[in-house]
């Protein structure tokens, strides 16, 4: 028991101290297996087995496809399709600017990239319509995070790996109507407060955009998602398959339809996703040996024990609980890492309680969603303030309305699971 405070301990120590995660986790692992006298080989040999997944395939592909559809120009016509709907006026560009970040999470899978490639587009707009900078980054920065429900989904990914009986076509398609409800609830927030204090009351100079123009605009982009979730349910192609075929399809898109590609372009995308997977999938392969470590000392046995006796046998209430510690880990660390560190330990817990493990994997996700935005480490919320320019303390006000909103879709998705586990079954996921 000391090892597994010490392996604890040390993670927390360095990752407060300003070490990289990843690092803090390895780290960590490392100093554990070495006061357990726990063999040197087993370092490699974890980092190995953590990355050597088949599913983990899907990372790097989806990555490319993401960064492809951003560089293509896909979010400008898909602002311009959903303007033509909800045209201009109080709150318009908040209700834009969600309803993009769920279109562009279907492609991207990552959270952090739909913030930045919807906040390209959207955070200039609304600050000349008068949305102060703080008002636009907590609303681009909540938007984004909608990313990580809404399949392809990198932590989907992440957690099928942890959980094999939770399957990636489940996960993917247990998220969309989650996806959908936190988009709802961070709208009405969004539209009250631009209500409220007048934000984007101001006249727009430009026209609104024809229906049926932006429509055929944006078809290739609206396509995608549909090509991906409809081809693993038909079969046609394995999720891993299907991260290849949204790959070639952008290609195809941003090459020969929107002709926004150029081989420059697509040289260098090549090199941006490399370097984004390979750092996504360190993170992983050194979270492996913290893994390992806790495992393999005996901590993991001991803390699901402590929670299932803190539930008393009110699961309702443990869920509660466990969910409101996520939303606090969430504010400190990225969805990935919580995942490694936690599924071992969680992941008892819900099967003590006969919890289904795709419902318990999208709270999970859903929590985390929640914790991209919520300060003072959200980190959806750094990448929309260095676009604003906005200090991440201004958007306290703001966000604190739209975790409060999203924490009551949270609230509906516990107690009504068939939320998240209605589709699955209608479609024969599960």
């Amino acid at each position: 028991m000391a090892t597994g405070l010490i392996l604890f301990g040390c993670f927390f120590v360095l990752m407060f101290a300003g070490v990289p995660i990843g690092v803090s986790l390895g780290l960590a692992g490392t100093l554990a297996i070495a006061l357990a006298k726990l063999g040197v080989m087993a370092i490699p040999t974890s980092v190995y087995c953590g990355i050597a997944k088949y599913p983990l395939l899907a990372i790097p592909m989806f990555v490319l496809a993401g960064a492809i559809f951003d560089r293509s120009g896909v979010a400008a016509r898909l602002l311009r399709f959903t303007e033509a709907f909800v045209g201009h006026g109080r709150g318009a560009l908040a209700v834009i600017t969600v309803l993009v970040a769920m279109v562009v999470g279907g492609i991207s899978g990552s959270g952090p990239a739909c913030t930045a490639a919807v906040g390209g587009v959207m955070l200039g707009a609304m600050m000349r319509e008068g949305y102060p900078p703080a008002f636009a980054a907590s609303v681009t920065a909540a938007a984004g995070s909608t990313d990580i429900l809404i399949p392809p989904s990198v932590a989907f990914i992440i957690y099928s790996v942890l959980v094999p009986s939770a399957t990636v076509p489940a996960l993917f398609v247990g998220g969309i109507v989650p996806g959908i409800l936190a988009c709802i609830m961070l709208i009405i927030p969004s539209l009250i407060l631009s209500l409220y204090y007048d934000f984007g009351g101001g006249s727009s100079d430009e026209p609104r955009p024809q229906i049926w123009k932006s429509f055929k605009e944006a078809f290739w982009a609206l396509i995608a998602p549909i090509l991906i979730l409809g081809g693993m349910r038909t079969g046609w192609f394995t999720p891993t398959e299907a991260a290849v075929v949204a790959v070639f399809y952008g290609l195809v898109i941003g090459s020969f339809v929107y002709r926004t590609l150029s081989l420059r372009d697509i040289h260098e995308l090549l090199i941006e996703s490399a370097e984004t997977s390979a750092v996504i999938l360190i993170v992983v392969g050194l979270a492996s040996i913290f893994a390992w470590a806790s495992s393999t000392i005996g901590i993991v046995d001991p803390l699901a024990g402590g929670l299932v006796a803190l539930g008393g046998g009110n699961g309702a209430l443990l869920m509660i609980i466990l969910m409101v510690f996520l939303a606090i880990m969430g504010m400190f660390l990225d969805g990935i890492s919580i995942f490694l560190i936690f599924c071992p330990i969680l992941v008892p817990v819900a099967q003590t309680y006969n919890w289904d493990l795709v419902w318990f994997g999208v709270l999970m996700t859903y929590v985390i969603a929640i914790g991209q935005f919520t300060p003072p480490m959200a980190v959806n919320l750094m990448v929309s303030c260095r676009l604003t320019g906005a200090r991440m303390e201004e958007t306290v006000r703001w966000a604190f309305w739209l975790v409060l909103s999203m924490g009551m879709g949270l609230i509906l998705m516990i107690f009504f699971p068939g939320l998240v586990l209605w589709l699955p079954k209608v479609l024969g996921f599960m």
